[in-house]
């Protein structure tokens, strides 16, 4: 019998919800103090992930949830992205 493999859950700092990871998007904060977004996952660096939702993209700008995790100032394009990000991840 095949072993079920357990699928990597994360927790959304917006929501709070436990997802599966593939559902997450990861944003990256560096030792040098900035913030990215990080497509594979495994760059280095605190790492915090938000849902792929524009509706929780919109509450974390409107919110400052990164900046409250990430204790630093986030730049507005990084929002942008994630927004480009979203809509992506809708239309496939």
């Amino acid at each position: 019998m095949a072993k079920k493999r357990k699928i990597p859950q994360r927790k959304c700092v917006v929501t709070n919800e436990l997802k599966p990871k593939k559902e997450m998007i990861r944003i990256v904060r560096n030792k040098d103090g900035e913030v990215f977004i990080d497509p594979t996952g495994k760059q280095n660096g605190r790492g915090a992930y938000l849902t792929i939702d524009q509706d929780v993209i919109q509450q974390a700008k409107e919110q400052k949830v990164l900046e409250k995790v990430f204790q630093v100032k986030i730049d507005e394009s990084l929002y942008d992205d994630l927004s480009k990000l979203t809509s992506e991840q809708d239309e496939q």
